[in-house]
């Protein structure tokens, strides 16, 4: 069912008058096809998004979408988990610059028919082929798509070898992978988690449901036995006027021995360079792998390339006790690449430590986590499609700054990443950052910022509201520095408190934001909790174990929560008239 379609009336009435307030701009759900219930089937986060450059009409976003899950229900009713061997790695197409979304059914391994009945008698889950509302031809293939969304539109490769806007655009959607079967003689990889590529030359029939769009995935990550390759994003060469136009990159960190040394775990940086369409790659690390209190591996990655093809690679890496945002250039097509510098900082993350996840959090106790708070977004304008008018201007955007008041930078740099502007602060006054993405219009002449912010303090216990909102930016760029940011979109609040992790032990909201742009518009991905209901049992439970507790019950969601609870969605505004 079509979740829109559903929300609560006052909901709803919020959303279509805030479309018609501005001048211009819609906002709309994205993952019209999941249900608002049961949890953990509506639980979406870590939006990503694209448009093609060559049809600037057409978008295509990523989520961890649980629509193919077990209800709760399922067995034991106080568990929810990722039912093992289905995908969460969802999938939605707009076809009007994201003026409004669609989410396909496929067929592949699903959990749907898992619902349950209250009470331990029924049996535990067994998946079955079955519909699907994410990236198909894993199971199929001994895979299981594990989310961690990344899309990206290129260029395709034509019989001669050559890539041309004339032969077609590709999607490319990046995401972790894992084994179907845990044998080892059946494994189709090494390790915990690899990476993979699936692509479709035809995204108007990939959003009619035919499966058959989708080419089988790639996986591109070479694997050992102890690799967990992890927060991974993509990026096609899309200008055609750069000298490796069609080239496509993936980043990410390869985690390594983490079963053996969880907290100490060389995490390299990756990069890994498609020539001929996504159908091979070579893989080489960038910076050191060193973890330790002195030094950090470059993390949350993020990599674009200019109009004359150079390749940027960021991502946030502690040196000295500090961490900053670091930049390695490859000039050859990803050939080679620069040591990892610091070129903005430092900077700091937010959160505070949390009991219950060992993670950092920002809006409470057993909060969302915030890692990736302080990583870099960026965006170039690079002239795209064809690249004669691109300015090559790189704007940055993170989270930093103290828990009272975390920070939405801005950063930009106009000579190719030589030099950088000083940081300033654009985020609302009652806004407390969390994570941020730019876009910036491919001839440089308009900056855009989405980013997710909680409007209410950090809250030491789980019993008080907290408020969680997504805003959208814009601001024009000429000659000098870019200029002042209005905003241009205000989501409705909600509750973060009413997501959560499948354990149930915190609220979960994911790694990232996203955003993309084009000559006439911009468009904003974001987190939302405003169809999620607070359960006042997991609160009680959150806090007792927060404290190292055992006098609470662990609560059975779907009977001792609202139905609404866990429904966290992904929301996109986009500028177009």
């Amino acid at each position: 069912m079509r979740k829109f379609l559903v929300l609560p009336l006052t909901v709803a009435l919020l959303v279509t008058i805030t479309a018609l307030a501005g001048a211009a701009g819609v906002s709309h759900l994205v993952n019209t096809g999941s249900p608002m219930t049961p949890f953990s089937e509506n639980k979406q986060n870590e939006p990503a998004v694209a448009i093609d450059a060559n049809h600037p009409n057409v978008l295509a976003s990523g989520a961890n979408d649980n629509i193919d899950l077990e209800a709760c229900n399922a067995a034991n009713d106080t568990t929810c988990p990722f039912t093992s061997g289905v995908g969460v790695s969802g999938i939605y197409f707009s076809f009007d610059s994201g003026k409004t979304w669609t989410q396909p059914t496929y067929t592949g391994l699903s959990a749907r028919s898992c619902q349950g009945a209250p009470g331990p008698s029924d049996p535990a889950c067994t998946p079955a082929v079955g519909p699907i509302g994410t990236l198909p031809w894993y199971f199929e293939n001994g895979l299981v798509a594990d989310g961690d969304p990344a899309v990206a539109f290129g260029p395709k490769q034509g019989a001669n070898g050559t890539f041309s806007w004339a032969n077609g655009s590709r999607l490319y959607y990046a995401n972790l992978t894992s084994n179907l079967s845990a044998l080892r003689s059946d494994a189709e990889f090494k390790g915990f988690e690899a990476i993979a590529v699936s692509r479709t030359d035809n995204v108007q029939a990939a959003a009619a449901n035919d499966k058959s769009a989708w080419m089988p995935p790639v996986i591109i990550s070479k694997q050992s036995s102890t690799t967990f390759s992890d927060k991974e994003q993509i990026w096609a060469d899309n200008a055609s006027s750069s000298a490796f136009f069609g080239n496509v990159y993936v980043c990410w960190a390869a985690f390594r021995g983490q079963e053996k040394s969880p907290n100490a775990a060389p995490a390299p940086l990756q990069v890994a360079v498609s020539r001929d369409g996504g159908s091979t790659w070579s893989q080489q690390q960038v910076g050191a792998a060193a973890n330790n209190s002195n030094r950090n591996p470059t993390d949350g990655c993020t990599i674009r390339t200019d109009s004359h093809g150079n390749a940027y690679l960021f991502g946030v890496g502690a040196k000295g006790g500090e961490a900053f945002e670091a930049l390695s250039v490859s000039t050859d097509g990803g050939a080679s690449w620069s040591n990892p510098t610091p070129v903005v900082g430092p900077v700091t993350q937010p959160g505070i430590f949390d009991p219950n996840t060992g993670r950092p959090s920002i809006d409470g106790l057993a909060g969302a986590r915030s890692d990736l708070a302080p990583a870099p977004s960026i965006d170039i304008a690079n002239g795209a499609p064809t690249g004669s008018d691109a300015t090559n201007r790189i704007v940055m955007s993170y989270v930093s700054g103290e828990i009272t008041k975390p920070h939405v930078f801005f950063t930009e740099s106009t000579d190719l990443g030589k030099t950088w502007a000083t940081p300033r602060a654009i985020e609302g006054p009652t806004d407390r950052g969390y994570y941020a993405a730019p876009a910036i219009s491919p001839n440089g002449k308009t900056v855009y910022v989405v980013y997710n912010a909680f409007t209410t303090s950090y809250q030491p216990t789980t019993g008080t509201p907290r408020s969680l909102v997504g805003v959208f930016m814009q601001a024009a760029a000429g000659a000098g520095a870019t200029g002042a940011f209005t905003e241009a979109h205000r989501g409705a609040p909600g509750d973060p408190r009413g997501s959560s992790q499948n354990n149930l032990v915190a609220e979960f909201l994911g790694d990232y934001v996203y955003a993309a742009a084009t000559r006439t518009y911009g468009v904003g991905v974001w987190n939302d909790t405003r169809a999620a209901a607070d359960c006042t049992a997991a609160d009680a439970w959150r806090q007792d174990i927060a404290t190292g507790g055992t006098l609470v019950p662990r609560p059975a969601p779907q009977q001792n929560c609202p139905a609404t609870f866990g429904n966290s969605d992904i929301f996109s505004f986009t500028t177009a008239p």
